[in-house]
């Protein structure tokens, strides 16, 4: 049974699988993953889904606002035993719902083009490519989306 929990950056579950995210980038993006980390930190955000399956954690999500009615989505991972499983579009729609909630219209992401499984799930989601923003402009790994909501 999926369970999803609205909590921040606080949780000691989000905590540790961001430890295991920031993990898995480090070999992903191998010497970029400096630039990368520095976009990536967790204190303070204060909208984080966890998904749980059977009570135990297998995935997570953020957003934090952008600017204005513009949430970015941040930190989004799920374990490799609970991938495929619709687990991290189940944590996405959650975050699409809370951002609406919240007052904003769209959200953005920025992704690297290695993770191939993340570029797939905002796809498959309906999130259009948009010119990189901010410090993701003219970096040549990043991908960058947007999804009206």
């Amino acid at each position: 049974m999926i369970t999803l929990i609205r909590t921040n950056s606080d949780d000691k579950d989000f905590i540790f699988l961001v430890r295991l995210l920031d993990e898995e980038l480090a070999i992903v993006d191998g010497d970029e993953n400096v630039f990368y980390s520095q976009f990536n930190k967790i204190d303070s955000i204060k909208y984080v889904v966890m998904a749980y399956e059977n009570g135990v954690a297998m995935g997570c999500g953020a957003i934090k606002e952008y600017a204005q009615g513009i949430m970015e989505l941040k930190r989004m991972f799920v374990l490799p035993d609970g991938r495929n499983k619709g687990l991290a579009s189940k944590v996405l729609r959650e975050l699409e719902i809370w951002a609406e909630e919240l007052g904003s219209v769209k959200c953005i992401l920025e992704t690297g083009k290695r993770q191939v499984e993340a570029v797939s799930l905002y796809r498959k989601n309906r999130y259009s490519p948009i010119p990189n923003y901010g410090q993701y402009a003219g970096v040549e790994n990043s991908l960058c989306f947007e999804k009206d909501l």
